[in-house]
């Protein structure tokens, strides 16, 4: 890399404090519930009773990139995440790309999911005989002004963040297993009312539907890579990065599949069409408690606001990366002296995000957030071959199994789903693609530090990436 790991823009260092619970606490908590929380009524009309099945491709397309991140983060344990890895394989051009994809993957995806907190506000909120006026609780264009819960959560994590990374880990770490208690919870209580009925035929939609709620769902996966982010604040990176991804993606999935069978054998699939908040609906349904259900609200406004936290962290580290990098302007590279954390780049990125999470409906997010993530992946998997054909001496703590198999089946599951997405969502990336050439351009072109070195101190750079004590640009 181009700048020294572990120092911001201003020379300010972040503070290793993070063991691989709190690493793994982090990737579960920016994956775990989102899907099955917030999206599940929008993709079961895709699937129908076979969208276990898509939640299993997903699942496949996001562990076989997994492995790849396990093996880069070992390599270069910094913040940054698949942007650093591409940087230090591929170059500059292609980081900014995957950088660039991976701001529309965190800051859209928070915005996301944070929209929908908003529908388990409203549920908690009924308990009591009141409900919010659509006008403070739904964006514009679903008959509202603006999504205030939504928005309200961003802000909270963003202050959060601004307080500081361990604090925010260990109030991250008490909400994920919240989170998998209720989830546990909600499977008692379904399975009770479990019918097999439920899931004949298994796919009405045919094979096309479950590809298409593969590709939707895979929302849910994105997050896994918040781990990454966190090299610079990780006590033994090389060690705890790769098992703190791995052993989150097994337990992600595993929760996946078993909510979703347990709410289709709970209730036939064309029950979901249009539902909000679908999982405390079944539970309303089967108890007929109330109290059930307010609970259940309760922590999964609390499992949202874990996912929004996380994933707001890994979003404020990426760019964080970039202004080191010289690719974003440097105020988002600047660490606080007094918290170790960069302030004024979470600000706005939680003001920029408090606001596209209170103004834009929730499928439109979702779709967008699933194809800058699948481009991103699929950058992940082809440098993982690059470096192993360029640099096949290098150590790794952790080395992806069948190679090149793996890697390759990554990329494609990551191109399939890529397809499966709608003609829509392929404009708005496309649009989004645009917008960034023209931001690369006319900013980090020019800025970047690349840009900055002499023929040779480039040459010295490319040779000496993976050094194990790499040095400031001026030293090389």
């Amino acid at each position: 890399m181009v700048h020294e790991a572990g120092s911001g823009s201003d020379g300010r260092k972040l503070i290793r404090s993070f063991g691989v619970l709190q690493l793994t606490m982090i990737s579960i908590g920016a994956t775990l519930g989102t899907g099955i929380l917030v999206i599940l009524g929008d993709s079961v009309p895709l699937a129908g009773p076979a969208i276990w099945i898509s939640f299993v491709i997903a699942g496949l397309a996001a562990l076989l990139s997994a492995v790849s991140y396990a093996e880069m983060a070992g390599l270069v344990p910094v913040s940054g995440s698949s942007y650093s890895y591409t940087y230090a394989t591929l170059g500059e051009g292609m980081a900014w790309i995957c950088g660039w994809c991976l701001v529309l993957e965190y800051a859209v995806s928070v915005a996301a999911v944070a929209v929908g907190a908003g529908q388990y506000v409203n549920e908690t909120v009924s308990a009591f005989g009141l409900s919010l006026p659509d006008a403070i609780s739904q964006p514009p264009g679903s008959g509202g002004v603006f999504n205030l819960p939504a928005m309200v959560i961003v802000l909270l994590a963003m202050a959060l963040l601004v307080r500081g990374a361990k604090e925010s880990a260990w109030i991250n770490t008490a909400i994920v297993i919240i989170k998998i208690v209720i989830l546990l919870f909600f499977c008692a209580i379904a399975f009770s009312a479990f019918n097999s009925g439920h899931f004949a035929p298994l796919m009405p939609m045919g094979a096309a539907g479950v590809s298409a709620a593969a590709s939707r769902v895979f929302f849910s996966y994105i997050g896994f890579d918040a781990a990454s982010t966190a090299g610079e604040e990780a006590r033994n990176p090389q060690r705890d990065l790769p098992r703190a991804i791995m052993l989150s993606m097994v337990i992600v999935t595993t929760l996946y599949v078993l909510v979703a069978v347990a709410a289709v054998g709970a209730r036939e699939w064309t029950w979901f069409e249009g539902t909000q908040a679908a999982l405390v609906q079944i539970l309303q349904e089967i108890t007929h408690q109330p109290w059930i259900a307010v609970v259940f609200s309760v922590g999964a406004v609390l499992a949202i606001a874990s996912i929004v936290l996380t994933v707001l962290y890994g979003q404020t580290r990426i760019l964080m990366s970039m202004s080191r990098d010289g690719l974003v302007p440097k105020v988002f590279g600047r660490i606080s002296a007094r918290t170790g954390t960069p302030v004024t780049g979470t600000l706005i990125v939680g003001i920029v995000v408090a606001l596209t999470a209170g103004l834009i409906p929730l499928g439109a997010l979702a779709d967008a957030t699933s194809i800058g993530t699948l481009f991103a992946f699929g950058l992940v998997n082809l440098a993982v071959i690059y470096l192993r054909s360029k640099r096949p001496e290098l150590k790794r703590s952790y080395r992806v199994p069948l190679y090149p198999l793996t890697p390759i089946l990554g990329s494609l599951m990551c191109i399939y789903l890529m397809i499966n997405l709608g003609g829509i969502t392929w404009l708005v990336f496309a649009g989004w693609m645009l917008v960034g050439f023209a931001a690369y351009f006319g900013y980090g072109r020019r800025h970047s530090k690349v840009a900055q070195l002499s023929t040779e101190e480039y040459r010295v750079l490319a040779t000496s990436t993976f050094d194990d004590e790499p040095m400031k640009v001026g030293q090389r």
